[in-house]
């Protein structure tokens, strides 16, 4: 199997006055392209700062990320956000959209950021997806459903490497958190890695895989 994604080894620490806060206690992870893996814990465990770490949207303070064998970590800010919008997708349990656009203009606007030449279009992601008609909409005027798979949509505009995914299912009613969990599914049989944080069971048993976490640390 080939390694979409590798962590090793990261720590994370937060100062609040004289306070420190370990986020993440030399915490590993291997993804395979086409895998799915949830990662599970109490609150305050550090699932979502490792999310951030694995999207580059946070440096750890010790270890290393690579997406692909190419190293995320250690870099500039815009070198990280210039391979995220090239490999990674990040899905926001509020769903990543800009208001101001409409549905389509949000996926174009993700797929001009990755500048790639080759990926599916706009129209074609949302026929994929389900949601075509409400391409011109704004997300103001979605139900929740058309909210998860729109942002599923821009998620998935830059034909990403690696998808990662902060409780998805959060907000949906149980009809349209299956819907989710079958595209990313779908998704992973298409090739590519898959990482969620969640606390819907449904999901987790949906997952290859289960990492759970407890204070910072992977639970063995």
């Amino acid at each position: 199997m080939t390694t979409a994604l590798e962590a090793r080894d990261l720590y994370r620490f937060y100062h609040a006055g004289g306070d420190e806060t370990l986020a993440l206690r030399g915490v590993s992870l291997t993804v395979d392209a086409g895998e799915i893996v949830a990662v599970t814990g109490p609150s305050g465990s550090g699932k979502s700062t490792l999310l951030a770490c694995l999207a580059g949207l946070d440096e750890p303070d010790g270890g290393l990320v690579r997406i692909g064998g190419v190293p995320l970590s250690r870099r500039s800010e815009a070198e990280r956000a210039s391979i995220r919008a090239a490999n990674i997708g990040v899905l926001f349990q509020s769903a990543n959209l800009l208001e101001h656009l409409t549905v389509a203009e949000n996926v174009r606007l993700a797929q001009q950021l990755a500048r790639r030449s080759k990926r599916t279009g706009a129209r074609e992601l949302l026929d994929q997806l389900g949601i075509q008609q409400r391409a011109r909409a704004h997300p103001s005027e979605l139900s929740g459903g058309e909210l998860a798979r729109a942002g599923l949509a821009v998620t998935l505009a830059n034909d990403p490497t690696v998808v990662l995914a902060d409780e998805p299912t959060g907000e949906l009613d149980q009809s349209n958190a299956a819907r989710l969990i079958a595209l990313l599914r779908a998704r992973a049989r298409a090739g590519t890695a898959v990482v969620v944080v969640t606390h819907n069971p449904a999901l987790a048993n949906e997952a290859d895989r289960i990492v759970a976490l407890r204070d910072g640390q992977v639970e063995q």
